[in-house]
């Protein structure tokens, strides 16, 4: 087990209790701590930022349980000795990568989780030069994190997290601010890292066409609950992705536009255009 939510909500409560805002509501949830690539998807204020950040305790629910590999999360441990644990497992990439950068390089800001997680200097040192190596970044490794380019403050953040090797990877929009090309190469790399290592990756995207080619399983929050969890193709054969305002995947446009043409039966199992050209030349 990774983490489960059993029955989680979590309200914002204004200067009077009366007035309360849902977050999420109702939330039950697991994420294997293996081989899961997740895309959490909604339209905006559907609560998906407040779902993730309860994978590692960054917020803790109003009510519900969670657990997050061996420990217990719930309303009344606001104070948890373990949350230091809980956050080696689980390592949590902003949507804005200056939130997470602090340091006055980017050397020490790699090495500070794998330091503050029990490294000594030496494996930090070394684990910062491996991902920064596995990122391209290696040449910036003396510069200050604040006088990058967003693309690059992203590769560092991520790279931050990655250098402490926890088991779940929860990414908030991995690709925003990145230019496609960019864009593809960090998901390639997520996909890859998750082929080798089996690690759990989870995250938020508002692109439906880097959920589509990228995860393996799909959760939907509308109006703060889960709506649907499971299978990608499934989530657009049916009126299940219009009903939750969700738009489809410019590689499944493409093929229904082949197969009305066409009078073609292409399966939406063609993630990519790729996939899709390799399925057309065998036609």
């Amino acid at each position: 087990m990774g983490i489960l939510f059993e029955d989680v909500s979590h309200y914002y409560y204004g200067l009077k209790k009366k007035n309360v805002t849902k977050a999420i509501e109702n939330i039950n949830l697991n994420i294997d701590s293996h081989d899961e690539f997740v895309a959490i998807v909604g339209k905006t204020g559907s609560g998906k930022s407040t779902l993730v950040e309860h994978m590692n305790a960054l917020m803790l629910p109003t009510h519900g349980n969670i657990k997050i590999f061996e420990y217990n999360i719930t309303p009344k441990k606001r104070k948890n000795p373990k949350l230091k644990n809980i956050r080696k497992k689980v390592g949590f990439v902003f949507q804005f990568p200056e939130y997470q950068l602090f340091e006055e390089t980017v050397l020490k800001d790699i090495m500070f989780g794998p330091i503050n997680f029990g490294y000594t200097k030496e494996e930090a040192l070394n684990k910062a030069n491996e991902v920064m190596e596995l990122l391209n970044i290696k040449e910036l490794k003396d510069k200050s994190p604040f006088n990058l380019s967003g693309g690059q403050m992203r590769r560092v953040a991520i790279a931050s997290i990655l250098a402490y090797d926890p088991e779940i990877i929860v990414l908030d929009e991995p690709t925003r601010g990145l230019d496609p090309k960019g864009a593809s190469e960090i998901m390639d790399l997520f996909k890859e890292i998750q082929e080798k290592t089996h690690k759990s990756f989870v995250m938020i995207t508002h692109d439906m066409n880097v959920m589509y080619e990228y995860a393996k399983r799909v959760v939907v929050l509308n109006k703060h609950k889960i709506t649907y969890d499971g299978n990608k193709v499934d989530l657009f054969k049916k009126d299940i992705y219009k009903e939750n305002h969700l738009v489809k995947p410019d590689v499944l446009n493409l093929i229904d536009f082949l197969n009305e043409k066409n009078n073609y039966n292409i399966s939406y199992e063609n993630y990519t255009l790729e996939m899709l050209l390799d399925t057309l030349a065998n036609l």
